[in-house]
């Protein structure tokens, strides 16, 4: 019986879960922003926007990566198993530096529109 593949399965089922739940987790963030919102709780809310695009950019990016013909199957399964926390921690880490500077152009754009 091969279970060698089932890893790949339930890291995809992880990775989906993990997704949706940020991805509900800024929209919530966004769509709480009225006239009353502070500026720390604004560019909080666009931080985590530019977390979440650059994490979904990686994501994306990594799968160009050919997979070589040298690893095993075990290594290929803890990579695929932990790869979705490294990218979400790489992303979050680069939002913080001002990385792309996303959050900064939404935080301004928010303050215009909102009047805050």
């Amino acid at each position: 019986m091969d279970i060698s593949g089932l890893s790949g399965y339930y890291s995809d089922i992880y990775a989906n879960a993990s997704s949706n739940q940020a991805a509900e987790s800024v929209k919530s963030s966004l769509s709480s922003v009225n006239s009353s919102t502070s500026d720390e709780e604004l560019m909080d809310a666009c931080k985590q926007f530019e977390s979440y695009f650059v994490e979904q950019m990686f994501k994306e990016m990594w799968k160009t990566i050919p997979e070589s013909e040298y690893s095993s199957g075990s290594t290929n399964s803890m990579v695929s198993f932990y790869k979705d926390e490294m990218i979400k921690t790489i992303a979050e880490d680069s939002t913080e530096q001002n990385g792309l500077g996303l959050a900064q152009m939404l935080y301004e754009q928010m303050k215009r529109n909102y009047g805050l």
